[in-house]
C-alpha cells in the first residue's frame, strides 16, 4: 500500500507542477499591458463633428487612454495651418455624444495650440495628437489645405507625435471603417510614437467591397489623376498601383504617409 500511495502522490505533484507551469504566460500577458497614453483630439469639422465623435467613443474604450477634446467651434475645413492672432475665445461644451470638450473660436491649428499652451502642459502634456476623423479624404492636392493636417502639424510643432485621419465621403456616411483603421494604427504604434512626427491616414468609403487594409506609401501625389476625390471607392478592384496616397486610396487601401512637419 505504501509504495502505491507514494506513486499516486508523486503523480499528483507532477501534474500540479505542470498546471502551475502555464501560469507565468498569463503574468507575462498582463505585463504587456499598454502604458498610459494621453491623447488630444481635434478636427476641422467643428466640435460637433460626427467623425470626431465616433473616434472619441472608440478611444475611450482603449486601455490606459485618457482623451481630451479641443476643437474649433465651427467648421473650418480647408483652412490648412492658419492661426488667429491675439487672444482666443473658448467655450466649454461637449461632443455630439456628450463627451466634455472645449470649443475654440478659431482654426484647427488654433485649437491644438490653445490646448497645448494652456490646458495640457507639464505632466499633462499628451503623447499623441489625433486630428479627425475628417469628413472627406485628405489625399493628394488636398493635403496642404487640410485643416485636419494643419491641426496635426500644430501638435508636431509642440514636440508631440500626431496623426491626421480622414474618411472618404459617402451617403449615408458610416464611420466604422475609419474608426477601425485609426484604432488599428493606434494599437500598432502607441508604444513607439516619435515626437514631432506627422502621419496622414485616409480611409476610403467603399461602394463595393471592403477596405483592403493600411498601405504605407512614401509620397503624396500632386494630382488626383482621373479619380473623383469626392466620390466613393470601388474597393473590390484588385489593382495594386501603390505608388502614392492617391493611387493606393483608389485601389481600395487606406494609405498612410509620413508627411513630416
Amino acid at each position: 500500500m505504501m509504495p502505491q500511495m507514494l506513486t499516486n502522490r508523486t503523480f499528483f505533484a507532477i501534474a500540479l507542477i505542470g498546471a502551475i507551469a502555464v501560469l507565468p504566460a498569463a503574468s507575462a500577458s498582463a505585463a504587456k499591458a499598454p502604458a498610459p497614453l494621453k491623447i488630444l483630439v481635434s478636427n476641422d469639422d467643428g466640435v460637433k463633428g460626427e467623425g470626431m465623435n465616433a473616434l472619441v467613443n472608440a478611444l475611450r474604450k482603449e486601455k490606459a487612454v485618457t482623451v481630451t477634446v479641443v476643437a474649433p467651434a465651427a467648421n473650418q475645413s480647408g483652412t490648412g495651418g492658419k492661426t488667429t492672432p491675439g487672444v482666443l475665445t473658448t467655450t466649454k461644451t461637449t461632443t455630439l455624444g456628450g463627451f466634455p470638450a472645449v470649443a475654440v473660436d478659431g482654426y484647427p491649428a488654433d485649437s491644438v495650440n490653445y490646448a497645448l499652451d494652456n490646458l495640457l502642459t507639464g505632466k499633462n502634456k499628451p503623447g499623441l495628437v489625433i486630428a479627425g476623423i475628417n469628413y472627406g479624404a485628405n489625399v493628394g492636392p488636398f493635403v496642404p489645405i487640410s485643416g485636419t493636417v494643419g491641426a496635426a502639424r500644430a501638435g508636431a510643432a509642440h514636440g508631440v507625435a500626431a496623426l491626421a485621419t480622414s474618411q472618404g465621403l459617402a451617403n449615408p456616411m458610416g464611420w466604422a471603417a475609419g474608426v477601425k483603421e485609426t484604432i488599428a494604427w493606434l494599437r500598432a504604434n502607441r508604444s513607439s510614437l516619435k515626437k514631432s512626427s506627422v502621419w496622414n491616414l485616409n480611409i476610403p468609403s467603399c461602394s463595393t467591397g471592403k477596405v483592403r487594409g493600411t498601405a504605407l506609401v512614401k509620397q503624396t501625389s500632386s494630382t488626383f489623376y482621373d479619380f473623383d476625390p469626392f466620390g466613393t471607392v470601388d474597393c473590390s478592384v484588385k489593382s495594386k498601383p501603390l505608388t502614392n496616397d492617391v493611387t493606393a486610396y483608389f485601389a481600395g487601401f487606406a494609405p498612410l504617409v509620413n508627411i513630416g512637419r
